[in-house]
């Protein structure tokens, strides 16, 4: 197999510019820590984008940074600690959960994943912070879209179209990306003492209020007792975590109000984590790590926080270990088996009827090319996917197939 390691865009342009003209297929990697996430991609050649990296601007004032797609994910964001600032978005760590080391993804690849993690609830999703791309289309052309500021964006936003596509559409070679600073300090909530209906719809109940809860997540009794945290792991216990950020007198405020309204006599106990317990926790929750990695299969399913009992009932019927973020709308199962189908029938099963999606996150190879790990598409919105790719890929050379068969 053919391996190509553009150093600089005329070369990326040439590489799928000899695709197109020899219609073969490309893989294209990034720094390869989510190559198993979806479809094996079957093609003739690599492209390798290890060589296009470095960060090529960063204003710290005006809150935006740009970056070529292959930079490690861990050099931004130490870049950006030094400022105190951040990626609100808290990108998952999707290498880690596959396998591989801790803080290699790229920048690129998190967009092109469009990858969010806890605070998702409250800064939005990766594709909302993305604020310009330059990227090689199927074409074999270079395009721009997007700019440094929102306002910049006019016409058709393709920036949001291309964050979530996985490669399929157009070759991303730089990302321009807004950043905001990091809180001040930052506490967590929690409380136990119910059972997970009621945690469910305690959380639901916390993100309603003025509270400005930043994170919301469910931790199972078997996932509680994974955690670093001796107060998580110690509890025996389903335990929910509700994160607080901003100032200390802020935090002293909101969560006080918040644990006399949770915790009304007879109700839910309550404690507390600094911020240095809450760092680990939110860490251990982004990253999945409160499940066990050994089991082979891990679903990630998207529903409206009011059907997550119904999916893990679902989940709990196939003999998943759980985690619940998003205040129940984020629902991730591993399992050691599940047949055939790995459980996609009953999972999606489960939220047939209410909206959402279930992702085949890890798996083997065989059964990732077998089953369709993403959710299937309804026939219109298919249809739409195809035209999207004829337009920017008619030769289907780029990642064919890595979201779904034809595409």
């Amino acid at each position: 197999m053919q391996v190509f390691a553009p150093t600089r865009l005329t070369e990326l342009e040439q590489v799928v510019a000899w695709a197109v003209a020899e219609q073969a297929p490309l893989e294209v990697i990034g720094l390869g820590s989510k190559r198993r996430l979806g479809r094996p991609v079957r093609a003739e050649a690599e492209l390798r984008l290890d060589q296009l990296g470095g960060i090529a601007m960063y204003e710290p004032d005006e809150l935006v940074m740009s970056a070529a797609a292959a930079t490690p994910l861990a050099t931004i964001e130490a870049e950006l600690a030094e400022r105190s600032q951040e990626l609100a978005f808290e990108p998952t760590d999707y290498g880690l959960i596959l396998g591989g080391e801790p803080g290699r993804q790229s920048i690129g690849g998190v967009f092109a994943c469009n990858i969010a993690g806890p605070r998702r609830l409250k800064a939005g999703a990766a594709r909302d912070h993305l604020l310009g791309l330059q990227c090689v289309t199927g074409h074999g052309q270079t395009i721009k879209t997007g700019g440094r500021v929102m306002k910049n964006v006019t016409g058709y936003d393709l920036c949001k179209l291309l964050a979530g596509s996985y490669g399929t559409l157009a070759v991303a070679s730089h990302l321009t990306f807004k950043v905001l600073p990091a809180a001040a300090d930052s506490a967590t909530l929690l409380l136990a003492g119910a059972d997970e209906a009621v945690l469910l719809a305690t959380l639901r109940q916390a993100m309603g209020t003025s509270g400005e809860v930043s994170s919301a997540a469910l931790l199972p009794e078997s996932a509680a007792r994974r955690s670093t945290v001796p107060a998580i792991a110690g509890s025996g216990r389903p335990v929910a975590c509700l994160r607080f950020e901003g100032t200390t007198v802020s935090i002293a405020y909101r969560i006080d109000k918040l644990e006399r309204l949770c915790t009304r006599p007879g109700g839910l106990g309550a404690s507390r984590l600094d911020a240095e317990a809450s760092r680990i926790l939110w860490r251990e929750i982004r990253d999945v790590r409160l499940l066990d990695p050994a089991l082979p299969l891990l679903w990630r399913i998207s529903c409206p926080p009011t059907a997550a009992a119904e999916v893990v009932a679902a989940a709990a019927s196939l003999g998943a270990e759980l985690l619940l973020d998003w205040a129940g709308g984020l629902v991730w199962a591993a399992l050691a088996d599940a047949g055939e189908d790995a459980g996609s029938t009953v999972l999606r099963g489960a939220i047939a009827s209410c909206g959402g999606h279930a992702t085949l996150v890890r798996g083997p190879a065989e059964l990732r090319g077998r089953i369709a790990p993403f959710q299937p598409q309804p026939a219109a919105l298919a249809a739409l996917s195809q035209r999207v790719k004829q337009g920017f890929d008619p030769g289907g050379v780029l990642n064919p197939g890595r979201m779904y068969a034809g595409v």
